[in-house]
């Protein structure tokens, strides 16, 4: 891809962001997976009178599992999030211009789908945390999610189409190509 170095330089900077938090949220769910180990190993906790439900140890255990589910799916689209927005930034900072600007943005709208689904998962995930103190804080942290993602994912304004305008870089380029003709052709003053 070829363009002015500020502009590959912005796109660059805003996809090593997007990569720095994918990774930062990769380790944050791996991190929650191994909470989650020392959970199964101390079952204690939500044997006591806080917990209002079915509190056997084989309910429990699948709870675990459906967390601990949760939180590697959350850990494996995050980590498939950073990989596609390093290969975009791969292709962007290559210096050839034989790479069309398309695979560029299959790679950052992959990059970012992962992340979207590694988002949900985490939201999921406070469902199903909530699900260990019974099934009526679960209930309610869903509807109160459904709620939220509704107001998230509804699109009230529309978008804006937004097309390459080449008549633009035409003019910019038939600009400088004037510039460096009358620099050229202009009489340097020397004594």
């Amino acid at each position: 891809m070829q363009s002015e170095k500020k502009d590959i330089g912005t796109c660059v900077q805003v996809i090593s962001s997007n990569i720095s938090a994918a990774t930062f949220l990769a380790s944050v769910s791996l991190a929650l997976c191994s909470l989650i180990g020392a959970w199964i190993s101390n079952t204690n906790f939500f044997e006591s009178k806080l917990v209002y439900g079915d509190t056997r140890s084989t309910t429990l255990s699948i709870k675990y599992i459906c967390l601990l589910i949760c939180f590697l799916l959350a850990f494996s689209c995050f980590v498939q999030s950073a990989r596609h927005f390093v290969h975009a930034n791969y292709l962007i900072s290559t210096p050839s211009t034989s790479i069309p600007p398309k695979s560029v943005e299959v790679a950052v709208i992959r990059g970012g789908d992962f992340w979207s689904v590694g988002l949900r998962a985490l939201y999921f995930a406070v469902n199903l945390l909530l699900w260990f103190f019974g099934p009526i804080p679960m209930f309610v942290c869903s509807i109160f999610k459904v709620l939220f993602l509704h107001y998230l994912d509804s699109n009230t304004m529309p978008l804006i189409e937004h097309e390459f305008d080449g008549t633009q870089v035409v003019r910019k380029v038939e600009q400088r190509v004037s510039e460096m003709a009358t620099a050229i052709h202009t009489p340097s003053h020397q004594n």
